[in-house]
């Protein structure tokens, strides 16, 4: 079904006028309010924030969400429109279009501005427009407020928007902007008290009279961004100025002190920046801010002791940089609701007294230097929804309130020293959906008293013991399990085909035995498979074509660090990548699919029909059992970027079809039995390490530095080769005279055989006038 086009909004801001006064609260029921149904359009949605009322009250169920939100003030009347349904001009001096979070596409029409002179309020916030904005959004000249966050709108923002002098906000952040502030903006609206441009990529620097000219500011949000420079000092002159976010740019300079000295500031990013802020000085703050955020700004020798006094505060930042020193006990004692620290040289314990907040919901104190054990009433802290204690030197079991905070989301406490053998049991109902356990030295049977909502799971490099349990599969929402480098037993489970959820299964390194289930290609959402060095036997299954996440790989991997408005690093997936152990990004998982069945005692021929794993990146069957040739289907693996064959038993020929890998970079068929030419063209003639192609019997080319005989057969034509490329000039010395003479022998035995006929005139007059 198409989108609805914002061209059905200029329709009715010409065609529906409003006359006379609202009677009744029931806006179905005011004069020329006029209900449409725009056939061949999508339905847009409403989701009510105020006073909802359906037109007609007796529509038909594909007609029941047609609704028009009514938010009444006077003066003036706002209509809040969520779908592209009706545009009500109240009067020629009292207009408010809200058409936020509807399903618009393409550009706005310039026509659209011309018809808005009179309008306030304009807010298509949440759609899916694009294009560039239009010069003539300067015909909006009475305009208040404009917001186009969330959209798709590039290119620079027109100097025209100069002329709306009684511009009040301006809202474009999370666009495709790009190029500086325009000197018109800063010049002529000084009404201005909300400037968001977050998340674009503007540029430039920060023009250096913008205080000067807008110091009616309260917000000022340039986050996300690629401004250069420093901080301008008129700057100062926006005594308003409650919230600053220049965070995630390429600021340089000195932090100003002054900065604090704003009585009204209550939100501070500066973080993400090559900024500094010099620590040693004496700062006495007159603002009381509720965040800050000084991530990367040069910090060093303790906590600032200034933060203290912001009795406030409720967001606190300062990863990143170099602080050393403890956890200090007034923060403890401040009821922040968020703390991050990670990235520092922070030592020593965690003060209990921290877990008496109420108001605590993120602690992050990852990669620090913090150690001994956690304290035992880390679950008195019942806010709690982010936990992140990686890479310290923690040590000591995981104490068991734990499993009292109801609200925990996150759990990482992994690569530190946690020992035991009972890992707390988790309410089956609890919102804990992301737990890493990794690199600790914890024992005993894999834990699985866990959240019915658990989705991300990494217990690897530790010391669990025995087979993988059924109850696994009560874990339903499970997309990632991780138990690489344990010492897992037994076979695997053919019960892990019932977690549908499955995207990413590494058990790499344990003891598993017996053959690969067939049931496992119901895993269609399977990405990354990960069963090297155990002891597996048997063949590889050919079900495994149907693992749909191999074929398709999606573009975007289900993560949780979109719910929370500060980044979250997640620990890197450990796989064997190209020929070494590399961290795949847990932010961009979604771009890999693996496959990697090397070192164990497989047998038997590779399945040709692995080559419809056409998503595939990465392909490791190495050191194994298998015998017989390299599949010619694997020239259909158009992804893969590394196809390790090595330490086999294969034979025949490297096929022709690997000459279609155009994103090919690593290809070892070592210690094999192979023969024959190497292919030549494409990614293969980079394919020049002979040690990649080193222990075959009878293998030659350039790539080896061995010269094949002038009189080797050629290749075997496989059937992919001829549905590739219908013609070849390699076979036109052949092919053509073979063609010829057979083409000779056949029309002479035709002739012979079967006698001819009189010639069709009315056919031949008819092809000498075509």
């Amino acid at each position: 079904m198409a989108k609805p086009s914002i061209h059905v909004v200029l329709l009715f801001i010409t065609t529906i006028h409003f006359l006379g006064t609202p009677s009744s609260s029931d806006c179905c029921s005011w004069d020329r309010i006029h209900r449409y149904s725009p056939i061949g359009h999508g339905h847009g949605h409403a989701n009510a924030n105020n006073a909802t009322y359906q037109c007609g009250g007796g529509l038909d169920t594909a007609l029941s969400h047609y609704h028009v939100d009514c938010c009444l003030t006077s003066p003036p009347i706002t209509y809040k429109v969520k779908f592209p349904v009706m545009v009500l001009p109240i009067s020629p001096n009292w207009f408010s279009l809200d058409l936020m979070e509807n399903s618009f596409h393409g550009s706005i029409p310039p026509q659209l501005f011309l018809g808005l002179r009179f309008l306030q309020y304009l807010d298509l916030s949440g759609n899916s427009l694009n294009g560039v904005l239009s010069p003539q959004v300067g015909y909006l000249t009475n305009l208040k407020a404009l917001k186009l966050d969330e959209n798709f709108f590039h290119g620079s923002i027109p100097e025209e928007i100069g002329n709306l002098s009684k511009l009040q906000q301006l809202s474009l952040r999370q666009n495709e902007f790009h190029g500086g502030i325009p000197s018109s903006l800063v010049l002529y609206l000084k009404e201005l008290q909300l400037l968001d441009l977050r998340n674009n990529s503007f540029s430039m620097d920060i023009p250096v009279e913008i205080g000067t000219r807008l110091s009616n500011i309260s917000t000022l949000a340039l986050s996300d961004n690629y401004f250069t420079g420093g901080i301008p000092a008129s700057i100062q002159n926006m005594t308003n100025l409650e919230t600053l976010r220049l965070d995630n740019n390429m600021l340089t300079g000195q932090i100003p002190s002054w900065l604090l000295n704003f009585k009204a500031l209550k939100n501070l990013f500066l973080g993400g920046n090559k900024l500094k802020l010099n620590n040693n000085i004496n700062v006495v703050p007159e603002c009381r801010l509720s965040q800050l955020s000084l991530k990367s700004c040069g910090l060093d020798g303790d906590i600032p002791d200034w933060i203290s006094t912001q009795k406030s505060l409720d967001f606190l930042d300062l990863s990143e940089n170099n602080l050393q020193g403890t956890f200090p006990d007034w923060l403890a004692e401040m009821e922040v609701g968020s703390i991050i620290l990670s990235d520092n040289k922070l030592s020593g314990c965690i003060p209990p007294r921290l877990f008496q907040s109420l108001s605590l919901s993120v602690l992050s104190l990852s990669r620090n230097n913090f150690s001994g054990e956690l304290p035992h009433n880390i679950g008195d802290a019942t806010e709690i929804m982010i936990l992140m204690l990686a890479s310290n030197n923690f040590s000591g079991p995981i104490p068991v309130s734990i499993s009292k905070i109801y609200r925990l989301l996150l759990l990482d406490l992994s690569s530190n020293r946690f020992s035991g053998s009972i890992l707390t049991a988790f309410n089956p109902d609890a919102l804990l959906a992301f737990v890493d356990l990794s690199s600790n030295e914890l024992s005993g049977e894999i834990p699985v008293t866990l959240s019915n909502e658990t989705r991300i799971l990494s217990l690897g490099k530790n010391y669990f013991s025995g087979p993988l349990p059924r109850d696994l599969t009560r874990l339903s929402k499970l997309q990632h399990l991780d138990l690489h480098d344990n010492k897992i037993t037994g076979e695997v489970p053919t019960f892990l085909s019932e977690i549908s959820t499955l995207q990413i299964l590494n058990l790499r390194n344990n003891s598993l035995q017996g053959s690969i289930p067939n049931g496992l290609s119901n895993l269609t959402s399977l990405q990354i498979l990960d069963f090297s060095s155990n002891k597996l036997t048997g063949k590889i299954p050919p079900e495994m074509r149907y693992l749909a996440g191999m074929i398709e790989t999606p573009v975007t991997y289900s993560s949780l660090s979109g719910m929370f408005t500060f980044s979250i690093e997640f620990n890197d997936l450990l796989v064997n990548w190209k020929k070494s152990i590399q961290g795949l990004s847990s932010h961009n998982l979604g771009l890999y699919s693996l496959l990697d069945l090397s070192k164990n005692q497989l047998s038997g021929e590779i399945p040709a029909s692995l080559g419809e794993l056409k998503g595939l990146k990465v392909l490791n069957i190495s050191f194994n059992r298998l015998a017989g040739e390299i599949p010619a289907s694997f020239g259909n693996l158009r992804s893969v970027e590394s196809l390790d064959l090595s330490h086999n038993k294969l034979s025949g020929s490297i096929p022709q079809t690997l000459v279609k890998l155009q994103e090919l970079t690593t290809l070892d068929v070592s210690n094999n039995e192979l023969v024959g030419k190497i292919p030549v063209g494409g990614q293969m003639d980079t394919m020049d390490d002979p040690n990649y192609y080193a222990n075959n019997i009878g293998l030659c080319g350039f790539q080896i530095r061995v010269k094949c005989p002038e009189k080797l057969p050629p290749p075997e034509v496989q059937e992919d080769d001829i549905k590739e490329s219908w013609f070849s000039w390699e076979g036109v010395a052949v092919g053509f005279p073979l063609g010829f003479f057979l083409s000779i022998a056949i029309i002479c035995i035709t002739s012979y055989l079967i006698p001819a006929r009189p010639p069709n005139r009315r056919s031949f007059r008819r092809g000498q006038r075509a």
